[in-house]
């Protein structure tokens, strides 16, 4: 993949908040569009926008344009005192749209991601052209856990400020073998790299906690309904799986729905299976 392709895009979504986004211009020509659809490429928690290069290129490569965009104290964008929660989320990237001019964009979110796209297309009808939802946007903590202690408990991210970037290399390295460099790297990448080699979480933990207990209380299940454009379901897991039935009954709520399933892959989707998840969504621009 070639960097020198990616431009450093910023955008104010509101007074004194900038975010940062990885814009890709198209590369190639796609085979059948008169005219480019854009992609707006969301990340989950505690995640950050270079996770999206190699399906970016990708899509560049087939003739679309894409936009990554690093959320609220995610990867280079700023860290304001308030604002995580998958409402404001969902507000800041109908800014992005706004201010960069996207026409009708394909938003596929990760994860967390997902649940702020379907909130974005929830509250904002006139804004995306397609949804795609990469294991994610059907997250129901509340379904989840008998209680916020218990999810608290349960997703209360590790203190991992200190260890060694080298450390971290090798357990990546390790836990996923089939990823590519620029995918472990750009994991690395949701954490600062100190100048002693040790590393430093870009989301602190109480704002991580604070977007948890936005998901804990606010479930995308109400947002399903409302979401009136195509949205195609990526779920990390197969047919068979127990949680199947979780994703099966968010596609029956969207009033236009396709899941393509993805047996034993993990979460990270984009990270390990980029060229098919650019595929999928691609289908997205041909709608």
């Amino acid at each position: 993949m070639n960097d020198t392709k990616v431009r450093e895009v910023e955008v104010e979504v509101e007074p004194g908040v900038r975010l940062r986004l990885r814009h890709r211009a198209a590369t190639g020509r796609g085979a059948s569009a008169a005219e480019p659809t854009p992609f707006l490429l969301v990340h989950g928690l505690s995640s950050n926008a270079r996770l999206w290069d190699e399906v970016a290129a990708a899509l560049a490569t087939a003739g679309h344009p894409s936009w990554a965009v690093d959320l609220r104290a995610h990867g280079e964008s700023a860290a304001p005192e308030s604002g995580y929660d998958t409402g404001t989320a969902a507000a800041d990237l109908a800014a992005v749209i706004t201010v960069l001019g996207l026409r009708k964009p394909v938003v596929a979110g990760q994860s967390w991601g997902g649940n702020v796209v379907v909130r974005l297309a929830a509250k904002h009808p006139e804004l995306p052209g397609a949804l795609g939802l990469v294991d994610g946007g059907w997250i129901d903590l509340h379904a989840a856990f008998p209680d916020w202690q218990t999810c608290e408990r349960a997703l209360r991210p590790q203190d991992i400020d200190g260890r060694p970037a080298a450390a971290m290399r090798q357990w990546l390295a390790s836990a996923h073998p089939d990823w590519s460099d620029t995918a472990r790297e750009a994991t690395l990448a949701n954490m600062r790299i100190r100048a002693d080699g040790t590393v430093a979480r870009r989301l602190s933990i109480p704002h991580h906690l604070e977007i948890l207990r936005s998901m804990w209380d606010g479930p995308p299940g109400p947002d399903l309904p409302l979401v009136a454009v195509p949205a195609l379901l990526l779920p990390a897991l197969g047919p068979q799986d127990e949680r199947a039935d979780t994703v099966r009954r968010a596609a029956a709520a969207l009033p236009d729905a396709t899941v393509r399933w993805y047996p034993g892959a993990d979460h990270d989707l984009h990270a390990q299976h980029p060229d098919s998840i650019a595929a999928d969504l691609l289908t997205l621009a041909a709608r």
